[in-house]
């Protein structure tokens, strides 16, 4: 088997090899972190995110999936899903700040540094969406290869990866149609 093999590497280290988790990591890790980016404001948080994934890897070592050979496509769609137990969370978390008294402090401007107009319609998405475009669009697998990590049919992939890519456009041109027609 090829060094840079994750169902190898992965076998091997289910045997006890951390090495080769290690290698897996390696591997895998700057893509996970710079998705995991796109899908948080805060770069705490996509550092967490990419730990979390490779976390539930070795906690649910038998449900991971691999595509052709990798199991980054795995790790990516662990990796939205906990961004989105993260926002969950967030949530819950400012409504109840909202529900104690005002505070004086000001707002962290630094967070709000990576939290774009795309980043924010992405987020807004629904799962599915965001699960299709971060591997299709952000991630650049192939329609055959995210139908696999998600365990769907390919024409689910496609049918699903229109529809969302539409959402996304819309929302992203909803803004600027607002406010073009309130200059007239």
């Amino acid at each position: 088997m090829p060094e840079s093999d994750d169902e190898h590497d992965w076998a091997e280290a289910l045997r006890g090899n951390g090495e080769a988790f290690g290698r897996i990591f390696d591997r895998h890790r700057h893509r996970m972190f710079r998705h995991s980016h796109r899908l948080v404001a805060v770069t705490a948080d996509a550092d967490d995110i990419v730990a979390i994934a490779f976390l539930e890897a070795w906690r649910k070592a038998d449900a991971v999936r691999f595509v052709d050979g990798s199991m980054l496509p795995w790790l990516l769609v662990t990796a939205t899903n906990s961004a989105r137990n993260l926002a969950r969370s967030s949530r819950r978390y400012r409504a109840m700040l909202d529900r104690l008294p005002a505070s004086t402090h000001a707002d962290d401007r630094a967070a709000q540094a990576f939290d774009t107009e795309a980043h924010q319609a992405l987020r807004e998405l629904s799962v599915a969406d965001q699960r299709i475009l971060t591997l299709c669009v952000l991630e650049d697998l192939s329609e055959k290869e995210a139908a696999t990590a998600l365990g769907i049919p390919v024409g689910t992939v496609k049918s699903r990866l229109s529809r969302a890519k539409a959402r996304l456009a819309n929302s992203l041109t909803a803004p600027l149609t607002k406010e073009a027609s309130n200059e007239q």
